[in-house]
């Protein structure tokens, strides 16, 4: 079909003191810095002089190309851009812009000022989309958290491609506006009312841990589950030891079996970063199972906490409010393991880069399996053929920084053959479940008042308020603090673990009990380390 292009001059909504022609027009689009959406004023200037199209603002590539997506885009809808100087402006300047997302809110500024579209219909409007040369709406990554940065800074609706509309209306508050291409939303326009996107399924959520195999089908290893339980109801970090076939990574893969789902607002945080690394299989779904995240030991630095060209979230931020599981840990480049140290202390973890340095959060559970020596039978009899110094090298590729910040050390012995003919059931992951959330409703209470609300998320003075001790549990902690060795970090990893061991009995107190089975989990770095 013959496309009618149309000649238009456009009104002139000012003139300067030199007589030359200003027509200036602004659109509201957004930017990402790390999962956080910034409003990005995208002012458009259509004047007389010389023909031209600049953009300006700190644009990367993709966004100088947009020139020539966003001519071509609006000639093939059947309107011909006069020749003007157009410029332009992506403020604020200092921020680095990138991506095609501006082309649509470029587009719509100058059909605004050629008047083809009111420029009323763009105040308190987001606007974001990439164009095809063909005037088609095609979809972009950072959706959510900019329509949820905009929401928050009182912006009443928003302009988005149609595959984005769903992840766009998990924001409550704005209207949202999604058109397939730049042809249906100039119509929308001039017929004065744009048609609101209206959620099809409410509440529709992505299931990304479906299929979980049970507890129930493990044989044996009971210490390894109550060890599992304690790590799900704290949010403890934990590394499990021992030979080949025991179970480690059986049990470590039904973790999330056991885990509560996540809140309201983790489920937005977690959602967030998926959208920023493009990773919403279902668009437009709130993921509410907790993220499982296994890498292969072959991940890169870059993959792992993020980074590249243009920073993304690596595998700690993708794992945020759910599980990182290392399979196989001194398999793993020793730079990337060290680069754990500070994410799974802190929770965030920061990328500079030249043009500008990036936080993604991570607050992760780190859940970490080994062999105890290169062949797997180090301390099974005869099994093991590796002499003192292979072991000692090969356990030496977990650094002791690094195991003091891991809360839970568990040995997973080899499985007895009457576990293999033992009738009685084994506890189900949902009868764990109901544990780890009764545990964690306590905890919940507890930090009502505080910004967190696991007891491995204590820190400072909140260990001295919440994790006080009896004469007799004081005495023991003492004792052990002395022969063991501890560090101060290892002495608070204990009273937090005390702590929730005596929330999964439902006490109130931490006794001498509690703190005998958490100094346990803290005992084994000096069987084999030592």
């Amino acid at each position: 079909m013959r496309l009618c292009l149309l000649q238009l001059t456009p009104k002139v909504d000012k003139i300067n003191d030199k007589g030359v022609d200003l027509v200036v027009t602004k659109v509201i689009s957004g930017a990402l810095s790390g999962v956080e959406g910034i409003l990005i004023a995208v002012e458009v200037d259509m004047a007389g002089g010389m023909p031209g199209f600049d953009i300006v603002g700190l644009p990367d590539s993709a966004v100088k190309e947009s020139r020539e997506r966003v001519r071509t885009a609006v000639k093939n809808v059947g309107i011909m851009v006069p020749p003007k100087r157009i410029t332009v402006n992506l403020a604020p300047a200092d921020i680095r812009k990138e991506g095609p997302a501006y082309d649509l809110p470029i587009a719509l500024g100058i059909l605004a000022c050629m008047d083809i579209i009111p420029k009323t219909g763009l105040r308190n409007v987001l606007v974001t989309g990439e164009l095809s040369l063909d005037g088609e709406i095609r979809p972009t990554q950072g959706v959510l958290p900019m329509v949820y940065s905009a929401n928050a800074f009182g912006i009443s609706s928003c302009i988005v491609p149609h595959q984005n509309a769903e992840e766009a209306s998990l924001v409550q508050g704005i209207k949202v506006i999604a058109p397939r291409n730049l042809r249906e939303l100039i119509g929308h326009f001039q017929r004065g009312s744009l048609p609101v996107y209206h959620r099809g399924e409410a509440g529709k959520e992505q299931a990304t841990a479906e299929n979980i195999p049970d507890f129930a089908d493990v044989k044996g290893q009971e210490a390894v589950k109550r060890a599992l339980t304690i790590s799900a109801a704290g949010g403890h970090n934990i590394l499990l030891i021992g030979p080949p076939g025991s179970g480690k990574t059986m049990m470590a893969r039904r973790l999330p079996g056991i885990l509560a789902d996540l809140a309201f607002e983790e489920s937005i945080d977690v959602t967030k970063i998926y959208s920023v690394a493009g990773m919403i299989a279902d668009k437009g779904a709130l993921i509410r199972a907790r993220p499982f995240r296994a890498p292969h030991h072959t991940i890169s630095y870059s993959a792992l906490v993020g980074g590249g060209r243009i920073p993304k979230p690596g595998e700690v931020s993708l794992a945020h409010h759910g599980v990182l599981f290392l399979d196989e840990l001194p398999e793993f480049s020793r730079n990337v393991l060290e680069a754990l140290r500070q994410p799974v202390e802190d929770r965030i973890v920061t990328i500079s880069r030249t043009n500008a340095t990036i936080t993604y959060p991570c607050g992760f559970m780190l859940v970490a399996s080994m062999n105890p020596c290169p062949c797997g039978f180090f301390g099974d009899g005869d099994r093991c053929k590796c002499s003192e110094r292979e072991v000692g090298r090969y356990l030496d590729k977990i650094s002791g920084p690094l195991l003091d910040r891991i809360d839970m050390h568990v040995e997973a012995a080899r499985v007895n053959y009457k576990d293999f003919e033992d009738g009685s059931k084994s506890k189900s992951s949902e009868e764990i479940r109901a544990e780890v959330r009764k545990a964690q409703e306590m905890q919940a209470a507890r930090y009502q008042s505080q910004k967190f609300s696991l007891n491995a998320e204590l820190h400072g003075g909140a260990i001295d308020n919440y994790c006080r001790l009896d004469n007799e549990s004081k005495a023991l902690v003492k004792r052990i603090y002395d022969v063991m060795g501890l560090s101060a970090r290892g002495y608070h990893k204990i009273l937090k673990l005390a702590r929730t061991i005596a929330d999964l009995a439902g006490a109130a107190d931490i006794d001498a009990g509690h703190i005998s089975e958490a100094i346990q989990y803290r005992a084994l770095d000096r069987k084999y380390w030592n």
